[in-house]
């Protein structure tokens, strides 16, 4: 017979990476960088605004000089950051718009074949849900503008 299985526990080295070594996450650091954020708050509609701007800026280049592989990449660029930038600007709902546009652009070879039509209807809708300030999924026109662009993704993806 085999002998009795053996619990072998490593070192939890995490905690101290994560500064539990030191006496843990310092709340007071936080909460200062909570409030710095809030105080830049007042200053995320016209963040959120310049984004958008280069957004259309690269919409346009495509535009003018069609969809090609430097076109295409640098609108996959802005809607990246925009990706990564929306909820932060309390747009969590441009994140997951931008998020869609990204995935349909994420495969650097087929990117000049994505139809120019679905690249303009995510810049519009991400243009609309912030001027008409919605910010959210949970609302109503938002779910349904989302739903139907992720749809219209899948679809273009899966052909």
């Amino acid at each position: 017979m085999s002998d009795p299985a053996k619990v072998i526990r490593p070192p939890n080295t995490l905690r101290m990476k994560v500064g539990a070594g030191f006496g843990g996450i310092n709340a007071d650091a936080i909460a200062k960088a909570e409030e710095a954020l809030k105080g830049m708050s007042a200053q995320f509609g016209q963040w959120l605004q310049d984004e958008i701007n280069k957004l259309e800026a690269a919409q346009a280049a495509i535009r003018a000089d069609g969809l090609n592989a430097r076109t295409a990449e640098a609108l996959y660029f802005r809607a990246h950051d925009l990706k990564g930038l929306g909820s932060t600007y309390e747009y969590p709902l441009v994140t997951r718009l931008a998020g869609s546009l990204c995935k349909l652009l994420d495969d650097p070879a087929s990117r000049p074949q994505v139809p120019v039509r679905l690249i303009d209807a995510h810049v519009d809708a991400i243009r609309a849900v912030v001027r008409d300030q919605i910010q959210t999924d949970e609302h109503p026109t938002g779910r349904i503008l989302a739903e139907a662009l992720e749809a219209e993704v899948a679809a273009h993806r899966a052909s």
